[in-house]
């Protein structure tokens, strides 16, 4: 994929004439380091252990172009279904990876509490970003971390001061569109939450036509010590979209993070969850759903460092999968030296609707301290015939049958959102994606 590659480099001298790239000196430099080191390494391939399942050469292969300047007809009344309204203190609206002030609305916001764009930020103040841009995701070993950091140019800034508790959550919203030829857009969100403070982040990527474009994001988080954090990742794209993200933690003491992972959209997906417990006594949860069907391919890479001793991490992700689907979960608990006292568990739970779906699980625990708890497991499997029996003998006809035991089996994770809206909106969402499923299916027959 040289020829690909070098599009891409390319494309990068062309980004910078754009004008709308802060020019400060060491985001500069980032930029060309970042750029240097996707040189090196190039597109990821199927003979990489962690990209064995997922090949990105049509992503590759497709000339993606930037998309124009502008909210490209998107209105505040296209967005209402998707938006939480008055539930959240702030809504931050982004059309093909930058700001648009006019579709969001900052409420008032807890003195310590400052939103906004990233780029702004970059623009007057970068100091206030330097320590931490950046610096937790690290673009030495991940070609597409280094692909959006040297394309750096806007996405979302929270900060919460110590000992500040948001009452109501906060919303990024990122709309993707393409008309006339393919396009491509780097986010990049930094949210950092103070020792003692507490916050809750809707990160949402939604397509609002069905059309090809491709979304590579990055999010780094940090939690200080006693902080305590909740991170709703919502991936909604359109089918035939492309999305690679990265979500990166670092937890300092005493601090708690939970990440809720849901995925529906998109032809090909790949989404990694890293965490960092470098505090004894830190929390950590990641709950994660992915629901495909047709072509589509979702790929779930999660990894939990426990770095320091007395930490704690909890990891459920379920998947539903239908058509010729298919879908990847490669999880990995490490357990460094000085981490005693470590008690985790990783499951992963796939549900087969059809014969041609296929899944790739591969739970891994990598230990080198022999005073922990550490669990992990993988079941595969299509519905239960005994409870379909059950529901059939009670007047319930076979597709409703099929429906209420699926959504049954994703209640476990959706039950575990705290946002009541949000969780309404994803339950009629996948209710919907269920029946539509089924309809294909007879239809293919």
């Amino acid at each position: 994929m040289a020829k690909e590659q070098d599009r891409y480099l390319a494309d990068f001298e062309r980004f910078k004439t754009q004008g709308t790239v802060t020019e400060s000196s060491w985001v500069s430099q980032l930029r060309r380091a970042a750029l240097s080191r996707f040189a090196t390494l190039g597109f990821p391939t199927v003979r990489q252990e962690e990209w064995k399942y997922t090949n990105t050469a049509p992503l590759a292969k497709i000339p993606f172009a930037f998309p124009a300047l502008g909210s490209n007809g998107v209105t505040k009344d296209r967005l209402g279904p998707i938006m939480l309204g008055e539930v959240v203190c702030a809504q931050l609206v982004f059309v093909n990876g930058r700001y648009a002030s006019a579709l969001s609305s900052l409420r008032s916001l807890p003195q310590g509490v400052r939103v906004g764009s990233l780029a702004a930020v970059l623009h007057a103040e970068p100091q206030a970003v330097a320590p931490h841009l950046a610096r937790y995701a690290g673009y030495q070993d991940q070609a597409f971390v280094a692909l959006n950091t040297a394309f750096l140019e806007d996405g979302a800034f929270v900060s919460v001061s110590p000992g500040v508790i948001l009452e109501a959550p906060i919303q990024l919203l990122f709309i993707s569109t393409a008309h006339a030829e393919p396009t491509v857009s780097y986010p990049r969100n930094l949210i950092l939450v103070g020792p003692d403070s507490q916050a809750a982040i809707v990160e949402s990527y939604i397509g609002v036509e069905n059309t090809v474009y491709f979304t590579n994001a990055v999010t780094e988080v940090v939690a200080g010590e006693h902080a305590v954090m909740d991170h709703y990742r919502l991936q909604l794209e359109s089918p035939q979209a492309f999305h690679i993200g990265t979500l990166q933690v670092h937890q300092e003491r005493n601090s708690t993070v939970v990440s809720h992972s849901i995925a529906v959209g998109g032809a090909l997906v790949r989404h990694d969850i890293n965490s960092v417990l470098d505090g004894e006594g830190s929390e950590c949860t990641l709950n994660g759903l992915y629901m495909v069907t047709g072509q589509q391919h979702v790929d779930h890479h999660t990894r939990i460092d426990h770095v320091k001793a007395h930490c704690t991490s909890r990891e459920l992700y379920k998947g539903i999968l239908d058509g010729k689907s298919r879908g990847v979960f490669s999880g990995k608990i490490v357990v460094h030296e000085a981490a005693q006292k470590t008690d985790a568990t990783q499951t992963n739970k796939n549900l087969l609707l059809s014969r041609d779906a296929v899944i790739d699980s591969k739970p891994q625990l990598e230990i080198f301290n022999n005073d922990v708890q550490c669990r992990h497991g993988s079941t595969i499997g299509d519905l239960d015939k005994d409870a379909l029996f059950y529901l059939r003998a009670r007047g319930i006809d076979a597709e409703a049958a099929r429906t209420l035991l699926t959504y049954a089996f994703v209640s476990d994770v959706l039950s575990r959102l705290k946002i009541q809206l949000l969780r309404d909106q994803l339950e009629a969402h996948l209710f919907t994606q269920v029946q539509a499923g089924r309809v294909r299916e007879r239809a293919i027959r």
